[in-house]
């Protein structure tokens, strides 16, 4: 299990994305245990999808603003792990990609209670936008774990978890399947948060996600850095 300094900027070394970076102390991390990990851990226990969405979904008191990002890591527990984002929870994501990560392993890592997750585009042209671009190079807590393709449009499945989810501003736990025969891969699983999102230039942004209970520090950041 990589160390809390076994961040992605330790083997990237992009000056953008040291500049993003933020340090996360002992006492930050003992206070954000409490998070959506923990709720992640839980999951053998979440039979219900549907009951579980629809208590997510019941109207709460806004305790975030409406500018915050909503990021959806999804996947079936015997397969890979995708990643979408959204401006607007009840929009198409304005991103969606398959890491080349099991959703198993994604759950292993979480065990430190901090996860970082690098996108690293080596495309040398800059007419599109930092988000736009299509070939990324993947991190997890430091390590390169493949590259994936930003998808063009929503897969079935894809869609199926969008719609599930439209009600859904925070939360983890177990979906639906499409069908209503066993999967192969297990049960679908999900975890949904909103994220502070932090524009470095436009080569480097960060997502850092925000703690429903107010504690300090995030528990999951993501960082998108284009190099030059």
């Amino acid at each position: 299990m990589p160390s809390v300094h076994s961040s992605p900027c330790y083997q990237m070394e992009n000056p953008a994305l040291l500049s993003l970076l933020r340090p996360t102390s002992n006492e930050k991390r003992s206070k954000s245990s409490g998070g959506f990990f923990r709720m992640f851990k839980l999951f053998p226990l979440l039979t219900s999808g549907c009951k579980m969405v629809a208590l997510l979904g019941r109207p709460r008191r806004p305790q975030i603003g409406d500018s915050a990002t909503t990021g959806t890591i999804f996947g079936y527990r015997k397969g890979r792990v995708s990643l979408a984002i959204q401006d607007d929870p009840h929009c198409v994501p304005m991103f969606i990609i398959e890491l080349p990560m099991l959703t198993s392993l994604l759950h292993k890592e979480m065990a430190s209670d901090i996860i970082r997750i690098a996108l690293e585009s080596e495309t040398k042209t800059h007419k599109k936008k930092l988000m736009e671009e299509f070939v990324w190079a993947v991190y997890c807590n430091g390590r390169k774990i493949g590259y994936s393709i930003r998808r063009k449009q929503m897969s079935d499945e894809e869609l199926h978890v969008m719609q599930l989810l439209r009600g859904v501003s925070m939360g983890a736990g177990v979906l639906p399947c499409q069908s209503d025969k066993d999967t192969a891969d297990g049960e679908l699983t999900y975890m949904r948060a909103r994220f502070e999102r932090v524009v470095g230039s436009k080569d480097s942004e960060a997502l850092y996600m925000i703690n429903p209970d107010g504690a300090g520090g995030p528990e999951l950041s993501i960082f998108f850095v284009r190099v030059h």
